[in-house]
């Protein structure tokens, strides 16, 4: 009896014990869930991967563009801002109980553990879209117990720091959609051309069905496959009674109005820029690309976003409709050397080749006036200088070659001087201008004028027949523009990381910034390059466009056709061409002119129109342009023409007169093909 009481004293005592041990577990795990939940609500959430994305700041601190190795398509949205359709969808058939869960869907966690453990491994899952939010913005998907903890640990977080509303608002601008699009703002503008907030009950059942297989159910991979996850997520909003069957019915028989992929335009403004500092932060600067890709740095670009849209509009309306044709545009300001518009091609989404950059294209005779600049600062020619444009055979290499240049159109125009020749774009008078000066001396100036490219020292160099950029020529005539001073393009001004911390500064404008040319020199060669927007000059069909002083050159191959030109505020470099090499049709071979002047007229429209700035040195005298030499009171024209001090004619002109020549008595009348700037700097210059 006593035995049986002991034991079952023991009995008691082993039970209370139990009951103490369970107790102090509940208690202790309780303690521990408190204690985890505290550290969780007091740990800040960790940078979420697309907030890491730097960021490509306008001249003006504006976000033009971000970096990503995905090249995130991304817009987003508010919750009000998206159609109420497209939310029920997403609920309906991705998390049914979202607001009345915690964060996880227990019961369908345990259904994916159960079937788990039977296959030893782990397929199944039961995500929410908290848990799929906290995927997408901090972890990888890759299927590991490590980083199951850790979704579960930034579910819970993001259910304590934010509300259901923000919860769904973040997943909704974050979720894939195929194609680059992030985000459903990006998705509906991608797809239909539309706000999110204008979505369709038809259209929000097709779109939310496409996060689960973005690329099987992408209507532009497979329209079938779309449908039918469409049916099936109208069918759950049936389930969930968020519609009735019949407008179930009537929103699948809905004809979409998908929009074609290739008119689908880049979220990140000046794409080809972007592509472009990529390059010189990697490459030139040394900064790892994951770092650029990932590390939040605030890139400050020089990109001016007012010509950047004017440049845009230009290529656009002149190149883009026709098939194939390509264009670039490259503007810098002479002054700093900051790049003010940078247009790589007419579409980023077919073809994202940067012809800003390419050292493959003939720049023609737009390469003239660089040899003409040398020609005038070797004081071995002047603007009078005449040459007979008639059909010539020139020999070089010790005499053992020869070459002979023909005129477009097969047209000379005789005894003619540099201005002319400028204006009409003469080949022989070119090819005689590089015989007198020396291709290498040639060469030397171009290099001096930040072309890089090779340069072969032969005669049809005078032509630009040695491919070059338009980076390069933008450059090069911004040394013209700038009064012989050269100044390096830039495009960064500064980079600092997540922190605010400077990773690079662009060093500031050097105070003496070397001369290339004499300021006389420069100015002399911009008074030549004005007449090419007169009446005979090559580019005087679009004269009528431009309300500024401007001065430039044309170039026409079989394959490229160029204007590169400046006002005192930007040198801007436009070429035409195909990517294959295909012949440019006359039209075709004309689009540059107009590309340049709607750019330049549209970027300068809030400021004032300039004269080039006349520096010393520059004098001004009137020449016979048939002689070269000063205009006499007989002479029938009588042009206004600026030189190099010490260069001027001094010899009168005796062509038109039987007597002995006798200088002009008054002011004598100008050229009629000079414009209203060439008469007010006349006017000027006469003042000084």
């Amino acid at each position: 009896m006593r035995r049986h009481a002991n034991e079952e004293h023991k009995s008691r005592r082993g039970l209370r014990l139990l009951l103490k041990l369970t107790l102090g577990s509940f208690l202790l795990g309780i303690l521990i869930i408190g204690i985890g939940l505290l550290y969780l609500a007091r740990t800040p959430l960790p940078t979420a991967d697309s907030d890491r994305n730097s960021k490509l700041l306008d001249a003006h601190g504006d976000v033009l563009a971000t970096f990503s190795s995905n090249a995130k398509n991304r817009t987003g949205v508010k919750l009000e801002q998206i159609s109420p359709y497209l939310i029920q969808a997403t609920l309906a058939v991705e998390d049914r109980n979202f607001y009345h869960h915690i964060g996880f869907d227990l019961r369908g966690m345990a259904r994916a553990a159960l079937v788990n453990v039977e296959r030893l491994d782990k397929a199944q899952g039961a995500s929410t879209l908290t848990q799929q939010l906290a995927r997408n913005l901090y972890l990888n998907h890759e299927r590991t117990w490590t980083r199951k903890l850790k979704e579960a640990m930034y579910s819970a977080q993001l259910e304590m720091k934010y509300s259901k509303n923000e919860i769904l608002q973040m997943y909704l601008n974050e979720i894939y959609y195929g194609h680059g699009a992030y985000g459903i703002e990006a998705a509906a503008q991608m797809y239909f051309g539309k706000s999110a907030k204008s979505l369709t009950l038809g259209e929000s059942a097709l779109l939310a069905g496409v996060p689960k297989g973005p690329t099987y159910y992408s209507p532009y991979n497979s329209m079938k496959n779309a449908k039918d996850r469409q049916k099936t997520v109208l069918g759950t909003m049936v389930d969930t009674q968020n519609i009735t069957r019949q407008e179930a019915n009537a929103a699948y028989a809905q004809l979409l109005d998908i929009k074609p992929l290739s008119q689908r335009t880049a979220v990140d403004e000046a794409p080809y820029f972007r592509d472009y500092i990529r390059t010189v932060v990697v490459n030139q600067l040394g900064i790892d690309e994951n770092l650029l890709d990932h590390g939040g740095l605030t890139i400050y670009s020089t990109l001016d976003r007012q010509a950047q849209q004017a440049a845009e509009n230009a290529v656009t309306a002149n190149a883009a409709s026709s098939p194939d044709l390509e264009a670039a545009l490259i503007s810098i300001d002479p002054r700093t050397g900051y790049v003010k518009a940078y247009v790589g091609g007419t579409s980023y989404t077919n073809n994202q080749y940067n012809h800003v950059m390419a050292r493959t294209r003939q720049p023609g005779s737009s390469f003239k006036p660089i040899m003409y600049l040398s020609a005038l600062s070797s004081l071995k020619m002047t603007e009078a200088s005449v040459f007979k444009s008639e059909p010539t055979m020139f020999h070089y290499d010790n005499n053992r070659k020869t070459y002979s240049p023909r005129n477009y159109g097969e047209k000379y125009l005789g005894e003619i001087d540099m201005r002319h020749a400028i204006a009409a774009s003469d080949n022989i008078y070119a090819v005689n201008t590089l015989m007198t000066v020396g291709a290498e001396n040639i060469i030397q100036m171009a290099r001096n004028m930040g072309i890089d490219s090779p340069m072969e020292p032969v005669p049809s160099l005078a032509l630009g027949t040695s491919p070059v950029s338009p980076f390069e020529m933008a450059s090069a005539f911004a040394v013209i523009s700038n009064q012989g001073k050269s100044v390096k393009p830039v495009s960064i001004l500064k980079i600092t990381d997540a922190s605010g911390d400077t990773l690079y500064q662009n060093p500031p404008l050097p105070s003496t910034p070397q001369q290339i040319v004499s300021p006389a020199a420069a100015y002399v060669m911009t008074h030549l390059m004005e007449s090419v927007f007169e009446t005979g000059g090559t580019g005087n069909r679009v004269s009528s466009v431009m309300k500024r002083p401007v001065a430039g050159k044309t170039g026409t191959t079989n394959t490229d056709a160029w204007l590169v030109g400046f006002t005192p505020e930007l040198s801007t470099a436009v070429w035409i061409g195909y990517d294959k090499g295909k012949a440019l049709a006359t039209a075709e071979s004309r689009k540059a002119a107009p590309i340049f002047a709607a750019f330049t007229e549209k970027a300068l429209e809030q400021v004032p129109p300039k004269i080039f700035p006349i520096p010393d040195g520059v004098v001004s005298v009137y020449v016979d342009p048939d002689s070269g030499k000063l205009a006499t009171a007989d002479c029938p024209i009588k042009q206004l023409e600026v030189f190099i001090k010490g260069t001027e004619p001094k010899e009168l002109c005796t062509l038109h007169t039987h007597g002995k020549p006798e200088p002009i008595p008054g002011e004598p009348p100008v050229n009629p093909n000079h414009g209203w700037w060439s008469d007010l700097k006349r006017w000027w210059m006469n003042k000084q």
